[in-house]
């Protein structure tokens, strides 16, 4: 039998990707289903003379779906295949309910007995034979970790097979299930390890939440340091050494002026770069995002992968079901939070985590609005820290009021409910590191991919709108609004607009206005809310769609003229 493609099929948490990085070479692709915003990946791999796809489908606990990701499983299993059917050894009775619906689809199919290696520290012993038998196709013990089992596993491809008898379940069929598991699987006892006791006390609300904080806070703390080391100590000596000298050559070049000067390297100063406020393609087009993000998204998504694969952020969404709940969402919206907290974009990237079209909304509107990046908080603690530390604490707290009240607001006018959150909460385990750096290049790629281009079209945009001198017709169109409604000089405009490109940026452009105190807490208020920067505009547009984000987007300017406003008339 020719095989071409292979499924990963299985529950969520029992080890699929780390058997996909075992199985997949080095060119693995992350993909959406076609008509969704479900993600999965592809790869390929060496079977004889054959190299057939493998692919990592979404996790379903049913063949009868519940979710958009289990509905996407279900449709790749029907698109035929051979299917390898990953099972936590470790919690046979709830895996093996998906193997028998899968044994009655009648299609070729081999079982990973998967996370093999922690049946024995649990007390769990498995007569693998008399499993292979009773189910009627082939059963492989594998520990996708360390690699045990995965030679024997692909051996076992080729001969995948269909049960030869039809299969019967009488009566209920977790009956049936219980009556495999009583036959081939017994216990023995034993003492809990320290990952257990821990697991125990970070799901319990006493001892979750201080738990969660110390986690939280250790996180924060690790990206900064990552990206801020990568920032100093990579990416800002390559520019400084190696590119800013050819950028120099090509402004000799170009005569250090004119339109094609200005849209490729942009203003310079003093025969000078700076890369913040440049804004030319080839300069602040390619720092923003190499040198100011991609270390905060590298950073994020090692810690990110860390947590996902320790098993620490089911207990996280489920500690905050309760709170996320009455804003419209469930637990497992935290992540985007979070993530917006490091940078904007991948927080962005995060709501594809969410199913409902409701609840991405909400979400997505929510961290545009009241979550500023690690950036720019920065830039605001060091601008109006320089004021006075209580003014940086108003900044932040006017920001989480904003977050609770538009939450409850839109949790109440727009149509639906919340979504429960229906999550296996796995084990804890030590991640692989191996498996953790794979994970982490395919999401650096997607983000240089989806990212980068749109920023460089967004920075081409301004200068064209500079040369045509529609930045000027701005500050007269809307000094009104900055003058009247937020008490603002008409010269921050640049920086509202600049403030599109990049946040950050657009506060430190505050600094040189010689604004008041009351000006310089309003002008950083409205930058934080008023709308997102370009690189997440891009990708809340993909999973938003337009017509949603042109909503979220009219959200988040009406929010902003409200609370300048409300600023502006309260503020001493």
């Amino acid at each position: 039998m020719a095989i071409n493609k292979i499924l990963l099929i299985g529950n969520p948490n029992v080890g699929k990707s780390a058997l996909f990085s075992r199985m997949t070479g080095a060119k693995v692709v992350i993909s959406n289903y076609p008509g969704t915003t479900v993600e999965f990946c592809q790869g390929f791999m060496k079977l004889g003379d054959a190299t057939p796809m493998i692919i990592d489908a979404p996790g379903t606990y049913t063949l009868s779906p519940t979710s958009k990701a289990e509905a996407v499983a279900v449709r790749m299993l029907d698109e035929g295949g051979v299917v390898i059917n990953v099972v936590d050894a470790t919690n046979l009775e709830r895996n093996l309910n998906l193997t028998i619906e899968l044994l009655k689809k009648d299609i070729p199919m081999v079982i990973a007995l998967n996370m093999w290696d922690d049946t024995s520290h649990r007390g769990i012993e498995i007569d693998v034979g008399r499993l292979e038998e009773t189910l009627g196709v082939p059963v492989v013990p594998t520990c996708a970790l360390t690699g045990e089992g995965i030679k024997e596993l692909v051996q076992k491809i080729p001969a995948a097979k269909k049960r030869e008898k039809k299969l019967e379940v009488e009566g209920d069929g977790w009956q049936y299930v219980g009556r495999i598991v009583q036959e081939v699987q017994r216990l023995h006892h034993r003492h809990h390890t320290f990952l257990e006791t821990l697991a125990d006390l970070s799901i319990r609300p006493l001892t979750g939440f201080p738990i969660a904080m110390i986690i939280l806070m250790a996180s924060f703390f690790i990206v900064r340091f990552v990206a801020e080391g990568l920032i100093g100590y990579v990416f800002e000596p390559f520019f400084d050494y190696l590119w800013t000298p050819i950028v120099l050559r090509l402004s000799s070049f170009l005569g250090q002026g004119g339109v094609l000067h200005g849209i490729l390297i942009g203003e310079m100063s003093g025969g000078k770069i700076d890369y913040s406020i440049s804004f030319g393609i080839l300069t602040t087009g390619l720092f923003v995002p190499f040198a100011m993000v991609l270390p905060y998204i590298i950073s994020f998504y090692l810690v990110l992968g860390i947590l996902e694969d320790f098993g620490y952020l089911p207990r996280l969404a489920v500690l905050m079901d309760n709170v996320m709940h009455k804003l419209g969402l469930h637990g497992y919206s935290i992540i985007p939070m979070i993530l917006g907290l490091g940078c904007n974009v991948p927080g962005a990237l995060a709501t594809r985590l969410l199913e409902g079209r409701r609840e991405k909304f909400i979400a997505a509107t929510l961290m545009a609005v009241a979550v500023p990046c690690m950036a720019q908080i920065a830039m605001i603690v060091g601008l109006v820290g320089q004021r006075g530390g209580r003014y940086v604490v108003f900044i932040f707290a006017v920001l989480f009021i904003i977050l609770i009240s538009k939450g409850f607001l839109l949790n109440k006018i727009l149509k639906g409910r919340s979504p429960e959150i229906l999550l296996e909460i796995p084990p804890y385990r030590i991640p692989h590191i191996v498996a953790v750096i794979k994970k982490l290049r395919m999401r650096i790629y997607s983000f240089i991919k989806e990212a980068i281009p749109y920023v460089l079209l967004g920075i081409l945009l301004v200068n064209i709108l500079y040369s045509l001198k529609v930045i000027s017709l701005l500050e007269s169109l809307f000094s009104p609004i900055l003058q009247n409604v937020w008490g603002l000089p008409r010269e921050a405009i640049g920086a509202l607009i600049i403030g599109f490109l990049r946040k950050d940026v657009a506060v430190g452009m505050l600094g040189p206005l010689n604004m008041t105190t009351k000006q310089l807490v309003i002008g950083s208020t409205v930058l934080a809310i008023y709308f997102p920067c370009i690189a997440t505009f891009v990708v809340l547009v993909r999973e938003l769609g337009l017509r949603d984000m042109f909503k979220s987007a009219l959200l988040m300017m009406g929010t902003a003229l409200v609370v300048g406003g409300i600023l502006n008339f309260l503020l001493p």
